[in-house]
C-alpha cells in the first residue's frame, strides 16, 4: 500500500500525456488512468473546441490544418503550465507529430504512446464522423499511411504500450504497469 502511494505521489509531479493515432484509445484509457490515479483528465481536442466555439471537424474545414495545429500547440502549452500539475492529458493524433509540441511534452510530461495495429484502428474509427482526415476517404488507406509516417515519431514517447482488441481494464493495467516500471527506472537513474 505504501509503495502505491509513493508511485502516485511521483506521478503527480508532472502530467501524463497520451499520444497515438485516432482509435488507439487515448481518451478512454487516459480517462480511466486519471480516475485510477485520482487526478484530473483533460482531452486537448475538447479544450480546442471549447476555445474555438466549434468542432475540430469545423476548424479543419473552415481554417485548415495549419491553423488547427497552431491553436493545438497553444492549448497543450496552457494545459502543461496550469495547475494542477498532476493530470492526464489526451492529445489529438497529430499533436505529438508537431516538433514544437513534441519537444514541449517530452520536456514537461511523461508521454505514453498507445500503439495499435491497423485492423484495430480501422475497427475503432469506422462509423464515426469526428475524424476530419477520415471523412469521405478510405480509412484503411489513410490509417496505413499515417502508421508509415508517424510510428517512428511516436516511438520517441517515454513509454510504449501495445493495445489490442481487449478490455479497457486490461489496457489500463498494461499502462499502469509500464508507468510504474518507467518511474522506478527513472528514479533509480536520478539517485
Amino acid at each position: 500500500m505504501q509503495r502505491m502511494k509513493e508511485d502516485k505521489a511521483i506521478l503527480l509531479d508532472r502530467p501524463i500525456v497520451m499520444v497515438g493515432l485516432m482509435g488507439a484509445g487515448k481518451t478512454s484509457v487516459g480517462r480511466a488512468l486519471a480516475r485510477k490515479l485520482g487526478v484530473p483528465f483533460v482531452d486537448s481536442d475538447k479544450e480546442i473546441e471549447s476555445a474555438a466555439g466549434c468542432s475540430v471537424v469545423d476548424i479543419f474545414s473552415l481554417y485548415g490544418e495549419p491553423e488547427f495545429r497552431r491553436v493545438e500547440q497553444k492549448i497543450i502549452e496552457r494545459l502543461l503550465e496550469t495547475a494542477p500539475v498532476g493530470k492526464v492529458i489526451s492529445t489529438g493524433e497529430g499533436a505529438f507529430i508537431t516538433p514544437a509540441v513534441r519537444e514541449m511534452v517530452l520536456k514537461k510530461a511523461v508521454t505514453v504512446w498507445l500503439k495499435a495495429d491497423l485492423d484495430l484502428l480501422v475497427k475503432r474509427t469506422n462509423f464515426r464522423n469526428t475524424r476530419p482526415q477520415l471523412l469521405h476517404a478510405d480509412s484503411r488507406k489513410i490509417l496505413a499511411q499515417l502508421i508509415n509516417e508517424r510510428y517512428d515519431i511516436y516511438s520517441q514517447a517515454n513509454i510504449t504500450v501495445e493495445t489490442k482488441d481487449e478490455s479497457l481494464r486490461k489496457t489500463l493495467d498494461k499502462v499502469d504497469f509500464a508507468l510504474k516500471q518507467y518511474l522506478k527506472n527513472t528514479n533509480k537513474n536520478n539517485l
